[in-house]
């Protein structure tokens, strides 16, 4: 699949994030459950990467099995932060043998107790512009509606969504966000910084609100004063917190997709019902009923 070309046949995109599980004897019991989502026809899922040690080697051979196993197109993360130039181009060798040729590039989270970490990929362009230049990818790079916590600024931040487009980015998944003002304030401000890659907001699905505000503080969104207060008075009711995200996230997806927004990313959090729920929500909108399942 050219992930590139089905931004272009006039639908929204849809695609959903998983994490593999820890333990290697899970995974059987994860693929099975992505059975799950087959009904729903996801136009491609990713999968988030374990960067650490051997985790590496594990996560780009359990993702070439979910591939095989599932059908699904899958699209592997990538973090430049604690490889070398040589540890890249290996790994993306192993991901040509996989047959996986889209990667979600970033530069990942700086070990803060740590020593320092080689410096070959300081920025996510950096490891972009490798991918790039070893050629035969299509690659992601991620973007921040509210800016990224590290950045000097809002438009600095801008800037360096540029500079990933320039290295070679071929569209974009937003951060996690919960007010819609955000997104579409970004996707001006990087309209006008000369970003035209398809923009694709990313929304995680609230299910547990102590997760909601460990989540929102790493990495930096707000959670609007209103679903807060709300949230607070259901706190110790799981099964309405779980509701509460499916409604708040349902209507966040229509107005976005109303709005222009290009697709939805959901962040599943592995969880099925909420991101069943969700996708079924929005298949039932009058532009998408004849082209996805209802």
């Amino acid at each position: 699949m050219d992930i590139r070309e089905v931004f272009g046949r006039g639908r929204p995109v849809i695609s959903l994030e998983f994490f593999l599980p820890k333990a290697p004897e899970n995974l059987s019991a994860f693929i099975k459950s992505l059975e799950e989502f087959k009904v729903l026809n996801p136009d491609f899922i990713t999968l988030t990467y374990g960067a650490g040690g051997s985790e590496h080697e594990r996560t780009i051979k359990a993702a070439g099995i979910v591939k095989s196993e599932t059908g699904f197109e899958t699209v592997c993360h990538l973090t430049g932060i604690a490889h070398t130039r040589g540890e890249i181009k290996d790994i993306l060798k192993r991901l040509q043998e996989l047959d996986i040729r889209q990667i979600v590039a970033l530069r990942g989270d700086v070990p803060k107790k740590s020593p320092p970490l080689p410096g070959d990929f300081p920025h996510a362009e950096d490891l972009i512009g490798l991918i790039r230049e070893i050629g035969g990818f299509q690659i992601a790079a991620a973007g921040y509606p509210e800016t990224h916590p590290e950045a000097a600024s809002p438009e600095a931040d801008i800037a360096h969504l540029a500079n990933k487009v320039r290295a070679g980015a071929d569209w974009i998944i937003t951060q996690l966000f919960f007010d819609n003002t955000d997104y579409f304030n970004f996707v001006s401000r990087a309209r006008a910084a000369g970003v035209s890659r398809p923009i694709v907001p990313g929304l995680m699905p609230v299910t547990n609100f102590s997760q909601l505000k460990r989540f929102s503080s790493l990495c930096g969104a707000k959670i609007p004063k209103e679903m807060a207060d709300d949230l607070e008075k259901i706190a110790g009711n799981s099964e309405a917190v779980i509701r509460y995200g499916v409604e708040w996230t349902s209507r966040q997806a229509l107005e976005l997709l109303k709005g222009g927004a290009p697709g939805i990313h959901l962040f599943t959090l592995n969880k099925s019902h909420s991101t069943t729920e969700i996708l079924r929500r929005i298949y039932k909108n009058a532009k998408m009923a004849s082209k996805r399942p209802a």
